[in-house]
């Protein structure tokens, strides 16, 4: 039998590694976050030097990390469009041969 770390098998590293993708789109969130928090608190004088990397450099990834952390199940079934079919396979079945919404699968 295999050591299991955190309740994976070290033989199988796909789910040792699962968090990994959440954990850097947090710290890309955090460190963006920072400078944006500096422009706020700043005083207005020393704001428009760095006004335009927060705007369209600091703001965007901090804005689209956070929507890949919140959504990103969402964002990746619009970004790689699979079939109906092979989403409603993923449904539980019941007894009965249907899926949970009642539909047929064949």
């Amino acid at each position: 039998m295999a050591t299991t770390v955190h309740g994976a098998s070290i033989m199988n590293p796909s789910k040792i590694r699962a968090g990994i993708p959440r954990t850097i789109f947090r710290w890309i969130h955090i460190v963006c976050g920072i400078p944006i928090v500096g422009y706020i608190y700043d005083s207005p004088s020393n704001t428009h030097y760095y006004a335009h990397s927060i705007r369209y450099g600091f703001l965007p990834v901090l804005l689209l990390s956070g929507l890949w952390m919140w959504k990103g199940h969402v964002v990746r079934r619009l970004i790689w469009k699979r079939p109906a079919a092979q989403l409603s396979l993923q449904l539980p079945r019941h007894e009965n041969g249907r899926n949970i919404r009642g539909l047929e699968i064949q």
